[in-house]
């Protein structure tokens, strides 16, 4: 990783908590009030894995894990699985030793194994893969947690069979956890009265109606700094990442723009009328803190909110994760203006050593650089824009395409974009410790593509650009305590 990033190199030290036995009742300052298992307790076992934090905790925090009741040296083998929404089987394992203590502390020990070595603490979450071939570890429903199985065999697999330890842990996409989600369905144009202990964790405006979700988890008054968060090309609603910003104290909306209840089925021009309806009820939403709204978007997602920036007004700050400054194979339109597709040409498709096929170069060549009039014109931006590459991205050179960008803004006396490029990074850059997707099915191709990507590398670059991201909005949005 670039010179900018050597912080992911340092560790840290934490101390293990107490061991605990059965369900962690919570209560107190975190607000937890119902029953998570911290650990089942089965008997004649004869090791005991410890969590921290025990029970629960959102996907972007770490997790120390530690088992306790081994032999001194022992050799144990770790497992983690868990099933997605849709019953698809995850799963990761390393193997370990036990220090003359008979203890094994994630954080202290390295692998020597498996599904990754080294000293990695949360590898068998990164780890994590599908037992179906092509399946992308998404979260839908931001109401539930994942529910991730720790187990630890004796001896060194593929001869570890007898089971020592388990434990449960809950993985979720909003802060708490708590049962106390609700929706509420309103009209365009009308505001909720929220309350001084409502957070805005999701919001998704359609043609007739808005949803947005409420967490009811502190006591304290907003507003809040707003952001729009948008997905690539995939369709639908998803709104983990919306509910972890939030989380991290931002009024989120999670915006779907077609294949969602009575959005447009396909997808076939980007008209930023309706995009601009969504920046302006988050404007006019009491929770929301202006004057302006960041915008966070990922691929096809993240060239979006580069067009939302460049053309509507009230836009403080802007995230491309791996998108590309171009209109790809579909126009944009806003009022007058209109930005002509670029263009692809599908016999460019590669063939990979793996069988399945490399688009990444099958866009029309950039002629003129960046005054090829299918640039998106982010010169016009008001805000600052953050641009995080995939150096190893397979959809499309990402990173090429974050040059172009640069150099446009600086041809039009706007000086430098803010770049951060990670190697070894594919596509699919998610928040921290989700599973890389290397490879999948392509929404328009209806064929197997790679999407690129080394996983201990990738691994890295999502914890380091979820820090930038948050950082970047604190600093052009306003800072808000982490709820």
């Amino acid at each position: 990783i670039s010179s900018t990033n050597e912080h992911l190199l340092r560790k840290e030290n934490h101390g293990l908590g107490e061991e605990t036995c059965g369900c962690l009742m919570g209560g107190g300052e975190s607000g937890r009030d119902w029953e998570v298992p911290t650990r089942l307790c089965v008997p004649g076992m004869a090791a005991t894995v410890t969590l921290e934090p025990a029970g629960s905790c959102c996907w972007d925090e770490p997790v120390r894990i530690a088992v306790r009741g081994l032999a001194p040296g022992q050799r144990v083998t770790l497992r983690s699985s868990l099933r997605d929404e849709k019953g698809a089987l995850f799963r990761a394992h390393a193997r370990y030793c036990a220090d003359a203590n008979g203890q094994l502390d994630l954080a202290r020990a390295p692998a020597l194994g498996g599904s990754f070595v080294g000293l990695e603490p949360m590898g068998l979450f990164w780890a994590l893969e599908p037992e179906k071939p092509l399946w992308r570890f998404v979260k839908r429903d931001v109401q539930t947690p994942f529910a991730v199985e720790l187990e630890v065999f004796d001896g060194h697999e593929p001869e570890a069979e007898r089971l020592l330890g388990r434990a449960v842990h809950d993985r979720c996409a909003r802060a708490g956890c708590a049962p106390r989600f609700s929706c509420l369905q309103v009209s365009l144009g009308l505001s909720i009265d929220s309350l001084c202990y409502l957070l805005i964790t999701t919001l998704q405006i359609s043609k007739s109606f808005s949803r947005i979700g409420l967490t009811q988890y502190d006591y304290r008054p907003g507003p809040f700094p707003g952001i729009i968060d948008i997905f690539g090309m995939g369709g639908g609603l998803l709104e983990y990442r919306a509910s972890l910003l939030a989380g991290h104290g931002f009024a989120t909306l999670a915006l779907a723009y077609y294949d969602f209840e009575d959005l447009p089925k396909k997808f076939d021009a980007i008209h930023l009328d309706y995009f601009e309806e969504a920046l302006c009820y988050m404007l006019q939403h009491t929770q929301v803190k202006g004057p302006g709204i960041g915008l966070l978007g990922i691929s096809l997602g993240a060239d979006i909110c580069l067009s939302m920036a460049s053309f509507l007004k009230n836009i403080s700050a802007t995230v491309s994760i791996n998108g590309s400054g171009f209109s790809e194979n579909k126009p944009i339109y806003y009022k007058e203006t209109s930005i002509p597709p670029l263009g692809h040409d599908l016999r460019r498709m590669k063939v990979a050593f793996s069988g399945l096929l490399d688009i990444v170069d099958i866009r029309n060549d950039i002629v003129g650089g960046y005054e090829n009039p299918c640039m998106i014109p982010i010169e016009k931006a008001q805000g600052p824009i953050l641009f995080i590459v995939g150096q190893d991205d397979h959809n499309w050179r990402s990173e090429l395409y974050a040059q172009i960008a640069s150099e446009r803004l600086q041809a039009h006396g706007k000086g430098k974009a803010q770049i951060i490029s990670y190697p070894g990074t594919g596509h699919y850059i998610e928040p921290p410790y989700f599973p890389m997707c290397p490879a999948s099915l392509h929404r328009l191709l209806d064929k197997p593509v790679i999407w690129g990507g080394e996983p201990r590398a990738h691994s890295k670059a999502q914890i380091d650009a979820w820090k930038q991201i948050l950082t970047f909005f604190s600093k052009h949005l306003g800072a808000f305590p982490k709820l």
